[in-house]
């Protein structure tokens, strides 16, 4: 087909505070995988959101397959052979894969009618499927499989994917490119979007970069650096964060032999971890999500106490096991979750008043209470500098939370966290969905906090990020810690396999040394 699969033009999209997309065009061929590249705010979400029906433009035409058309909602979306899947899955995890499809689907038809064609479609893209197995017992890995069989078993000819790689082990990466290769030689057109530049060079055959709404180029990745398509993104020369090496200092955060249970039926229990944080360093902790990550987070957190047995947590010599977290926050501990909205800022709120949620303790030394009065002035002032230092885009500090991109309220929550100038960091996918520019910016300013003698742990999935910042790094596996490493001394490929769980665990006492 010489006729373009999908043609936007002069899609336009405005807020009150902002202006989402500028006369946007987009053209999609048949059998293209076609990369949507831009900042945080430079409106790829919104774009897709037209696309799936989402959202409804203010001006310009969607062309499908040669004729205009009018995409009110995702019915219609699907209905004309558009599919999607989310960086966030919306599964029920008590219900079996094919129970989950059959409720996506728009036709009505019975799970075990459905299992049949799970099983063949999951066959052959090589992402099988026990259409019988319950969601709570997979990894998310295969949880992503569901989402995506479940868009192929509508047979779409076009098929959107938002950072579907940042729950994949790299192995786990290369069979889903195969497959989408495959579906690209059967003529599937794909929009790929990832903040990945690596992965947008080896898959992609066309690449529209965004910045600021509006179109700001076009690109054949495969003849681009990643160097080059960032500055294409960003508009300016691409920073390079510089992390020397240097000696440690005392211990500040030490675990001793954990044992915890979840208090999620479906969560993993911790064993028998130990860890010593020291001054000066940066210890990263790589992983597949679901592996026991927000367990170990609650746990040092305050968010859950430790019971009694179930070993040790100490902070600057401090055994804060039973402490919440407000008191290790008084002690010197602070804490990024990886969930933006509803645990690291509520939504409702300004930018400033989720300033004064971490800030008010004495400990932080900010000003913002005084002899039990809330400092509005101060409160402001701080809000002001994070959203300066860390170019946080949205309306000003008295913005709502919820008003800002994914991608620039994690550069608040960053920012706001560091600007508490504590003892020891915590920080959980400190860049997740934050541009590669931004993402820089946030992990020099990690390893500033490292060389001015903060203790920094950082819990993430992005393997190329933890080599970047870390001294030491070690892997989180069915709640079981690998040993901790020297960064210098492993590889990618061998932290990629540990990943999988494949490394020898021989107890916990030989990591805290």
């Amino acid at each position: 087909m010489t006729e373009p699969r999908l043609k936007m033009l002069g899609i336009s999209k405005i807020y009150p505070s902002v202006v989402a997309n500028a006369a946007v065009d987009l053209t999609v061929m048949p059998g293209e995988i076609h990369a949507v590249l831009g900042e945080n705010g430079a409106g790829k979400s919104t774009l897709m959101k037209i696309i799936y029906g989402v959202t409804k433009p203010d001006e310009g035409q969607i062309m499908w397959e040669g004729k205009q058309v009018h995409i009110h909602s995702p019915h219609d979306a699907r209905k004309l052979g558009i599919g999607m899947v989310f960086q966030h899955f919306a599964l029920f995890e008590t219900l079996t894969v094919a129970e989950n499809i059959a409720l996506a689907l728009d036709e009505k038809i019975a799970p075990a009618a459905l299992a049949p064609r799970i099983r063949a479609v999951s066959e052959q893209y090589g992402l099988p499927l026990d259409p019988q197995r319950l969601v709570h017992s997979m990894s998310v890995g295969e949880r992503q499989r569901v989402e995506i069989v479940r868009c192929l078993l509508q047979s779409p000819r076009l098929l959107i994917m938002d950072e579907p790689t940042s729950v994949l082990t790299p192995d786990a990466v290369l069979k889903l490119f195969e497959s989408l290769r495959r579906l690209a030689s059967e003529g599937v057109s794909i929009l790929y979007i990832s903040h990945k530049l690596d992965e947008i060079q080896a898959l992609c055959d066309k690449a529209t970069v965004l910045r600021a709404g509006r179109v700001s180029g076009t690109a054949n990745p495969k003849e681009e650096s990643a160097k080059s398509l960032a500055e294409l993104m960003i508009g300016r020369e691409l920073p390079v964060c510089v992390h020397e090496p240097r000696e440690p200092g005392e211990v500040l955060l030490a675990l001793e032999k954990l044992n915890v249970r979840s208090d999620d039926p479906f969560g993993t229990r911790l064993k028998d971890i130990s860890l010593a944080l020291r001054s000066g360093e940066i210890v990263g902790i790589a992983g597949i999500s679901g592996n026991g990550q927000q367990e170990l987070l609650k746990a040092i957190s305050g968010e859950r106490a430790l019971a009694v047995g179930s070993g040790a947590i100490r902070l600057c010599g401090q055994d804060v096991g039973r402490l919440n977290a407000a008191q290790r926050r008084q002690l010197g501990l602070g804490f990024v979750p990886e969930e933006r909205l509803g645990r690291g800022a509520v939504p409702d709120l300004s930018l400033a008043d989720n300033a004064l949620l971490t800030g008010y303790l004495p400990a932080a030394n900010t000003g913002m209470v005084k002899r039990g009065l809330i400092q509005r002035g101060a409160v402001r002032e701080f809000a002001r500098k994070v959203i300066e230092r860390f170019n946080v885009k949205c309306g000003g500090e008295q913005s709502a939370a919820a008003s800002l991109s994914g991608g620039n309220l994690q550069k608040f929550i960053v920012g706001r966290e560091i600007a508490l100038t504590p003892k020891v960091m915590v920080f959980a996918q400190p860049t997740w969905g934050v541009d590669i520019g931004a993402a820089m910016l946030i992990r020099q300013a990690i390893i500033d906090m490292r060389d001015q003698g903060v203790a920094v742990l950082v819990l993430s999935e992005e393997l190329d990020e933890l080599f970047m910042m870390s001294d030491r790094i070690a892997v989180l596996a069915d709640g079981r810690l690998s040993q901790v490493v020297r960064a210098a001394g492993t590889s990618i490929n061998q932290i990629g396999v540990w990943m999988s769980g494949d490394f020898d665990y021989q107890g916990a006492e030989h990591v805290a040394a």
